[in-house]
């Protein structure tokens, strides 16, 4: 019979991308997971919920009998086999429960009876956890970092997913860091967002690298929050500002917030696609009405409905443009502009793509 072998060496499942199989309940995966971890419980949440009763009732054997009692014989050849089929197609993978204990040692035992072997980590999910939040706190002694920043659609993110040395902190997130950013699909779990950028950090530092660029983001994007260790190590940093001309920029906003997010609705198969999107729109738009104002609101509420009307009509999308521009002019800009008065002392470059590349080159 194979052996049945520990680990805690989570900086190779990092720096390796490990698939885990995580056998807790669907409720806990939901809460918060890793990287490349599917769910594929040893109990449901309703034969957890009836074994843990059981456990405060009754104690640790009998919630362990009614374990075995609940994950009968066919229950259980059925997770066995959904187990080894993961495994067969990735052998590498590693298992876990929430503390390495019983959940995914049973775990492992079956599937070693049913001659396949599969790693357990040492500590379940909890040792993992903490040990990507030590590796978030620890890594700030081992980079120097520059913000990338620049006015709404100037091509930050283009730019920055460009560079072996960045991490792409919206992708993380699930979002664009802005009034209109939302995606249709939902934003990560706080949990989940750090451990993904835990994992980013590792291997980005693994490969040498002593500066890492930021896009130059705030404490928060959308619903999640940046580590505060993280947060504040960047507060500090020098920021490289990207100057980009004004139709480029009306070019890059309009192709995200328009064509590329019309895409993502039409793509997600939703039926009334464009006024959903149009909804969505119109939902951002009244966020921002008290920083606009009311005359304003209405005046770029306007607009853009002059523009949905013309798609609808005509098919065409340029109405948007100017709509693009005067959330730019009225809104982005003001605030872009008042919040890097405040950081002015922090900004070590400024320059078109081309330049601020050839810049960041040089770390």
């Amino acid at each position: 019979m194979p052996s049945l072998t520990l680990s805690n060496d989570f900086r190779s499942i990092v720096l390796n991308s490990t698939p885990l199989i995580d056998v807790r309940a669907p409720v806990e995966f939901e809460k918060g997971s890793f990287p490349h971890a599917v769910n594929l419980p040893i109990m449901n949440d309703k034969e957890r919920h009836l074994v843990g009763t059981c456990y405060k009732k009754y104690g640790n054997d009998e919630a362990v009998k009614l374990g075995y009692k609940l994950v009968g014989d066919r229950v259980k050849e059925e997770r066995v086999k959904t187990w080894s089929d993961f495994i067969e197609a990735s052998p590498d993978a590693m298992l876990y429960c929430f503390r390495g204990g019983q959940r995914s040692k049973i775990s492992q035992e079956w599937i070693s009876q049913s001659g396949k072997e599969i790693t357990r980590l040492k500590g379940g999910y909890k040792a993992f956890r903490n040990y990507l939040l030590n590796e978030t706190e620890e890594s700030c002694k081992h980079f120097k970092p520059i913000i990338l920043g620049g006015r709404t659609g100037s091509g930050k993110t283009i730019l920055l997913r460009g560079l072996h040395n960045s991490i792409d902190l919206e992708r993380l997130a699930n979002h664009r860091g802005s009034s209109f950013g939302r995606k249709i699909t939902p934003q990560p779990t706080q949990i989940n967002f750090e451990n993904a950028l835990a994992y980013e950090l590792i291997q980005k530092l693994d490969k040498g690298f002593n500066h890492l660029v930021f896009e130059d983001e705030g404490k928060r994007i959308g619903g999640v929050y940046i580590p505060k260790a993280i947060a504040s190590y960047l507060e500090e940093a020098p920021l490289v500002v990207l100057e980009t001309p004004m139709q480029e920029r009306v070019e890059t906003t309009f192709n995200e917030y328009v064509i590329e997010a019309q895409k993502m609705y039409k793509d997600a198969g939703h039926k009334d696609n464009l006024t959903e999107w149009k909804d969505g729109i119109q939902s951002a738009m009244d966020r921002i009405k008290r920083r606009l104002g009311s005359q304003r609101h209405q005046h770029v509420s306007d607009i853009f409905e002059n523009a949905f009307g013309e798609q609808l009509k005509s098919g065409s999308l340029e109405g948007y443009k100017e709509w693009v521009e005067y959330l730019l002019i009225e809104y982005y800009d003001p605030m872009y502009d008042y919040q890097i008065q405040k950081r002015s002392e922090q900004i070590q470059f400024r320059g078109s793509s081309e330049e601020v590349l050839k810049h960041l080159a040089q770390f």
